[in-house]
């Protein structure tokens, strides 16, 4: 009888290819729309401005925050939105900075932007806002860095649209 005998970079690779082709089965999932706003105001328009990120970071990182960002703030207030009204109010965010810390909660990854409300009958609000997120580290990052790196990223995306929703208590 043949015996078959693996090395611990075999297995990791493996893993790694299985993990990655298993990646692309995933479905995006979107925000449950609903047309009537719990508080009285719907957000018709969300615009993202990576202007400041991409000078700072460049690419992929402000493709990436394009990317997540918009779908990660319909999501947070879902309750509020109302797709394409034209009597809505418009969110805009604008992404100052991106840093991917070393990971673990001694140096976390931070975001850093603004948000504004304005429009559709609401009294405008301003806020500037700074959202964590801890990466710990997974072996296969080693393997699929561009992945790991985009993930932290939509991490960090969805960290600042919870915040920004709680900052506004909403």
């Amino acid at each position: 009888m043949a015996t078959v005998v693996f090395t611990r970079r075999a297995v990791v690779t493996f893993a790694a290819l299985a993990a990655g082709g298993l990646g692309g089965c995933n479905t995006n999932q979107t925000a449950a729309v609903q047309p009537q706003a719990v508080s009285g105001f719907r957000i018709g328009n969300i615009a993202v401005n990576t202007a400041p990120l991409l000078a700072q970071s460049g690419d992929p990182t402000a493709s990436w925050v394009q990317q997540a960002l918009p779908g990660q703030l319909a999501q947070a207030f879902a309750a509020h939105m109302a797709p394409g009204d034209p009597a809505g109010a418009t969110l805009s965010v604008r992404i100052d900075s991106v840093y991917l810390g070393g990971g673990g909660p001694a140096d976390p990854d931070t975001m850093r932007g603004a948000a504004t409300l304005s429009g559709g009958g609401v009294a405008a609000r301003t806020t500037r806002l700074r959202a964590t997120s801890t990466y710990i580290a997974n072996p296969t990052d080693q393997a699929l860095v561009e992945q790991a790196l985009q993930g932290r990223v939509t991490a960090l995306s969805q960290s600042f649209a919870y915040w920004l929703k709680r900052r506004w208590r909403l």
